[in-house]
């Protein structure tokens, strides 16, 4: 006849008992493998020992604090089926039970897809390099800013000599910034303008208009955030400058304020 009502939420089970031939020694083998000491009651000399003071166990390892003598006897009943519960016993589930992917240590954390992360994270690569002396410019020409002294460039992706590029390993989104001082030799109106070039092209631009002409320059600053892939993409900076006059236009040096930037957001 078939059963009615609930199923039981437990099942009957048997314990299994184990005979040892001791010696004098401290280590024996299990016939089934326990998680911990609590898996299984050990008696020696019929008197039941106390788990993980008398003795300890992992897998099929049982090791005694004590060794027994050959004229002891000892025995074992398993105890892991006896108890059914929804949780792992206590000290039964290590980090070597993990299955997911990534490095598992002390720096890192268990993601919800099942891999392992760093907690926190690095802003870099980053750099930072500013122009260490005046750079002649056409008028109305975008021409690029040869920032050729770096301050700090953490994975060495900033080129400080030949193409005054940034090209980060690592792809992410960035944050870029820039301040470059737009001077004249005169007072006449001009207009300065920055641009971010991303692969060769205008990606990014802001201009203002200065009425004084002042000779001592016009810093124009902009930020802006860049995804980049970590291969091929690279990040430039151009200035232009447009005035009534074709001579003395200049990207200045005034206490490092023509600067250039970037580090990696962490996502």
């Amino acid at each position: 006849m078939p059963f009615i009502g609930n199923q039981p939420a437990l099942s009957y089970t048997s314990f299994a008992k184990q005979d040892f031939t001791t010696s004098a020694t401290t280590s024996y083998t299990l016939d089934n493998p326990v998680a911990n000491a609590n898996e299984l009651a050990l008696f020696i000399n019929f008197v039941r020992q106390e788990p993980t003071t008398a003795y300890s166990a992992s897998g099929t390892s049982l090791t005694l604090t004590s060794a027994t003598s050959a004229t002891d006897d000892m025995y074992c009943v398993y105890l892991g089926k006896a108890v059914q519960t929804v949780n792992p016993p206590n000290a039964s589930v290590g980090i070597s039970q993990l299955t997911a992917t990534g490095t598992k240590d002390a720096t890192t954390f268990l993601r919800g897809d099942n891999t392992f992360a760093s907690a926190g994270g690095a802003n870099t690569p980053s750099f930072e390099a500013y122009l260490s002396a005046n750079q002649s410019i056409s008028d109305s020409t975008a021409t690029k800013v040869q920032f050729n002294t770096e301050r700090f460039d953490t994975d060495s992706c900033y080129d400080n000599a030949t193409n005054y590029r940034f090209t980060p390993t690592v792809a992410g989104k960035y944050f870029v910034y820039a301040n470059v001082v737009f001077q004249l030799n005169d007072y006449q109106i001009y207009q300065g303008v920055i641009y971010f070039y991303k692969n060769g092209s205008n990606y990014h631009s802001f201009g203002t208009v200065d009425g004084s002409g002042s000779t001592f320059g016009v810093p124009i600053s902009t930020s802006v955030i860049i995804d980049m892939n970590g291969t091929t993409d690279y990040i430039e900076v151009f200035g232009q400058i447009i005035r009534h006059s074709s001579t003395g236009n200049r990207f200045g040096t005034e206490y490092r304020g023509t600067y250039f930037g970037a580090y990696k957001i962490i996502e």
